[in-house]
This record gives structure tokens, sequence and C-alpha cells, in this order.
């Protein structure tokens, strides 16, 4: 009984709060209710300009190299998870917009292990280009980091 009492308040109190929270009391003047109108469409144009500008298309090349297979992990456009054969080229164009562009986005490959000189697992070389220029790589296997960058413009 005491659990029933106490869900059916709890659910009161839901009701009540859901109804509440949209009330807010309006001034149904012509000249308030288009002062109103005005700020929200103003600030609805703002918002929606800012999040339609996007930077200029960058084209990102993911590379691993080495023989035989291996798994690539790999975010440009989303993240990525695959068997690959070796050596293995990905490219995508990424474009950022939004907060991306104050902020950047992070583009990143995780190469899989290869078998080395010595006969050990160790982690695949891989590099980044980012426009034709290489702005990461993981010192030809040699560093366990994955090959990451920060895109921004």
């Amino acid at each position: 009984m005491r659990k029933t009492a106490t869900l059916t308040t709890s659910l009161l109190a839901a009701a009540l709060l859901a109804t509440g929270c949209g009330s807010e009391k309006k001034d149904d003047s012509p000249a308030k209710e288009s002062e109103a109108s005005g700020r929200t469409s103003a600030s609805s144009e703002a918002k929606g300009s800012s999040s339609r500008k996007k930077s200029v298309p960058h084209q990102v090349v993911f590379e691993v190299r080495g023989t035989g297979a291996t798994q690539v992990m790999w975010n440009g456009n989303g993240n990525h998870f695959e068997q690959v054969k070796l050596p293995w080229t990905k490219t995508e164009t990424v474009q950022l917009e939004g907060a991306e562009l104050k902020v950047g986005v992070t583009v990143s490959v995780v190469p899989g292990s290869v078998t080395g000189p010595d006969g050990m697992l160790k982690p695949a070389p891989c590099t980044i280009k980012v426009d034709g220029k290489q702005v990461a790589d993981n010192q030809d296997g040699k560093s366990p980091k994955p090959c990451e960058y920060k895109l921004k413009d």
C-alpha cells in the first residue's frame, strides 16, 4: 500500500511539474507580440546561419604500411573498424562545421600489429596526411601511440 501511495504521489508531482514548466505569463498586446516574434526570428536566423557555416573541405589520407593483414581503426567522417590487407590507404574529405570550426576535430588511425624483423609483434607503421602534407606518424611503428591530428581551420 505504501509503494502505491508513493508512486501516486510521484506521478502527481511529475504531472504538476510538466504542466507548470510550459506556463509563462504572456502579454497579448500587438506591440509585445511583434517584439517577441522579432527577437525569436532574429535569434533563430543567427543560430541557423552559424550552424550552416562550413570550412574548406580537407583531403585526409590515412595510411598503414606493412605486409599481411591486420585490423585498423580510423576516425575521419565517423569511426570505422575493419580487417584490412596491408599496405592500406583510405582517403576521406573532411569538412568542419558548426562548433568544429572553433574547437577542431581529431582525425586518427590506430593500426593493428604486424610481425617485425625480429619476429616480435609491433604496431604497423601509420601516417596521416592532410591536403598533401604529412601531419602525423608513429615513427615507423616504434611508437605504440596511434597516429592522430587535430584538424582546425
